[in-house]
């Protein structure tokens, strides 16, 4: 009975089919955005799963801009060596009116214990992010179709050199984030930083949050050098304090040596699934996977992507690397089939510029950012049709 039906597809790779089907007189709207049906075949098995995305004309009015002689423009279609740089070449805001995801830099490095640089990291991700594109070839996947994705400006110190209030300030933000339930992407910034996202974001639920996290170090570490607010601490702190469940915690891709055992020992000893390199390089990247979705579950999670979690080969830049780690296309295939987790956030640390004059471990961080926004905005979208 239905009179007026266009239907668009469009084959990417070999083995994802996207079709657009737009039924006359039937639409869904939130915010005053009109969306259109999408069925994303699974390549898997084939089975179509429905979702919602924004049209044409709210991603435009979303993401352009219009130029000092009045010409509106779409950054994002523009020359990559052009504009001023913003991550992913997003819209950069002063308000969280109207955003799904901001992605916020965390220039600090004052709880490193090894080699410094951190702080630069935002200014270089969003560089290098200008090389970043609308559609993960891989999946299929069309971020910014999905969520309004912003650049939201980099967390402001008010007392830097004191790491209780360094600590304060960036929570301060995440707690202005929480509120209005835009979902953080953040780019440290040394790992640290974690922990007051976590303190930020967790009272929003009504239990503590799971946890999947990559990197070469367990970072559950004690107090060191006189603090407890360090690199190697976060998850030990948002454990005793009740942010995250151990038990719905899992550490992939530790490994290289250790002056005493005390991390390694809280983490087992607290429940969380701690997968060493060698069993990732065993079981692969895939059955990584879903061990993670198997310990994580279907409550509210957090994901946490240290550089140094992979092969110094990829991200030398970086403030304790560790040799023997995890390559490129094991870390995005393993972002990528995290999807369907209740992601509530998630960030990218430890990427040290001044390291690395070539970019490349920007570039690469940049890149797993990329997959996790995909993955994030993905759950967007569905919580917005739910």
């Amino acid at each position: 009975g239905l009179r007026n039906i266009m239907v668009a597809t469009t084959v990417v790779g070999s083995n994802t089919v996207l079709i657009a089907v737009k039924l006359d007189g039937v639409t869904k709207s939130r915010n005053n955005a009109q969306f259109k049906v999408v069925q994303r075949l699974n390549p898997h098995n084939g089975t179509p799963a429905r979702r919602l995305m924004m049209s044409n004309a709210d991603q435009k009015s979303f993401y352009q801009r219009t130029d000092i002689t009045g010409e509106p423009y779409e950054p994002m279609q523009a020359p990559r060596f052009t504009e001023v740089a913003t991550f992913m070449r997003t819209p950069l805001v002063d308000s969280l009116d109207g955003v799904d995801i901001g992605i916020i830099g965390i220039p600090y490095d004052g709880g490193l214990t090894c080699r410094t640089g951190a702080r630069y990291g935002p200014r270089e991700v969003r560089n290098e992010s200008t090389l970043m594109r609308a559609i993960n070839v891989a999946t299929g996947e069309q971020p910014y179709d999905r969520a309004r994705v912003a650049d939201l400006g980099d967390v402001r110190f008010n007392d830097l050199f004191n790491l209780d209030q360094a600590i304060n300030d960036i929570e301060r933000y995440f707690v202005a984030i929480a509120k209005t339930g835009v979902r953080p992407l953040a780019v440290g910034g040394d790992h640290s930083v974690t922990y007051p996202i976590l303190k930020a974001l967790a009272p929003r639920y009504d239990q503590p949050l799971g946890l999947v996290h990559i990197d070469a170090h367990t970072d559950t570490w004690p107090a060191v050098f006189g603090s407890k607010f360090h690199h190697g601490a976060p998850f030990r702190l948002a454990t005793e304090e009740g942010l995250i469940d151990p038990r719905r915690t899992v550490q992939i891709g530790i490994r290289g040596g250790q002056n005493f055992a005390d991390g390694l020992d809280y983490s087992r000893d607290n429940g969380m699934r701690v997968i060493t390199i060698e069993e990732f390089d065993d079981l692969g990247w895939q059955a990584v996977a879903r061990e993670a979705k198997r310990v994580v579950g279907n409550g509210p999670a957090y994901l946490t992507f240290d550089v140094d979690g992979l092969d110094p080969v990829y991200t030398p830049g970086t403030g304790t690397p560790e040799a023997g780690g995890i390559t490129m296309r094991e870390a995005q295939r393993l972002i990528r089939e995290l999807t369907g987790l209740d992601f509530i956030g998630g960030d990218v640390v430890e990427v040290s510029p001044p390291l690395d004059p070539s970019g490349n471990t920007a570039l690469n961080a940049a890149t797993i950012l990329f997959e996790m926004l995909c993955i994030l905005a993905i759950r967007v979208s569905e919580c917005r049709s739910a």
